[in-house]
Order: C-alpha cells, then structure tokens, then sequence
C-alpha cells in the first residue's frame, strides 16, 4: 500500500474485533478490508466528508450511509446499531458516517430533510432509504437482501 503522504485516498484505522489489531485502511472498490495479523474481515466503519465520500461508497460491499447530526437524539440510538452491523457483517457492508452539519452539500444532494437519514447503496447506487429510527431487527431485513455473498478471504495465519 502507499503511503499516506503519497495516496490521495483516505485512510482509517480498523480495529479487528477478533484479535484487536489496528489496521491501516484505504477505501477500494474491488474488495473488504481484512485483518493483516489474522486474517479476518474487519467491521468496516468510517466517516466520510463531500471530499472523500465518493471513493468511501464505492466499495465491493453493500455501503450504508448514515446522514447524521451530533445533536440528533434518534441518531445517538441508530450509531450503536450500525456499529454492531458493521461487526455482524464484516466483509460484507460497509457503513459511512456523513454528519450533515459539516456536508450540508451531501444533505442536499440525498434530501436528507430529516435525520437519521440512512442510505442503502450497491455499486454507487440507492438502493434503499430509511428516514428515521427503525429497531434492529427491522433495520437488518431492509438491508439483508441487498447485501452481496460473502467473498473468499484470505487464509488465516494461526
């Protein structure tokens, strides 16, 4: 991979859920991210802005976009949720963190007039939309059947 000085995409730091490895992650759109120590695919969570959110939802996996505002109670509820997604599916989706105060051209662009917005994306395209606070369980069946199968990880190292 190349450096951070000379790569113009963004980098985010994923902590593997199973062993604790901090691992240094740029967006691509050909794969998920997996553990360099063991191996496994890492919960994939990041926050995007209007300059890095086109190459952060061009991903291999089904991308959720969390439209979002500090001071938004029902999105403090919603965060945790995708959080846990972005651990139950590693490999699998990828959450987007956009906070519309800072991308107010993002809010515009999707017509978040109410948040929690949430955005279902495949190959760069909504597939879904969700306004408001759906409980878990409603949350996972409106993005299950857009999520891609599982892609071959790399061999574990023991």
């Amino acid at each position: 991979m190349a450096s951070a000085t000379t790569d113009p995409r963004p980098i985010s730091i994923l902590k593997c859920a199973r062993c604790g490895a901090a691992n240094r992650i740029a967006p691509s759109p050909s794969g998920a991210p997996h553990c360099g120590t063991c191996g496994r695919p890492l919960p994939w969570l990041v926050n995007a802005s209007e300059s890095t959110f086109e190459v952060e939802v061009r991903a291999a996996p089904t991308v959720v976009v969390d439209l979002w505002a500090p001071w938004c109670g029902q999105c403090r509820f919603v965060g945790p949720i995708l959080e846990e997604l972005s651990r139950e599916l590693a490999g699998r989706l990828k959450v987007v963190k956009v906070n519309v105060d800072e991308n107010q051209g993002l809010a515009l662009r999707y017509d978040a007039r109410s948040i929690p917005t949430i955005l279902v994306m495949c190959d760069g395209q909504v597939v879904d939309r969700i306004v408001g606070v759906l409980p878990k369980p409603d949350l996972v069946a409106r993005v299950t059947p857009q999520l891609k199968p599982p892609r071959s990880a790399p061999v574990s190292k023991p």
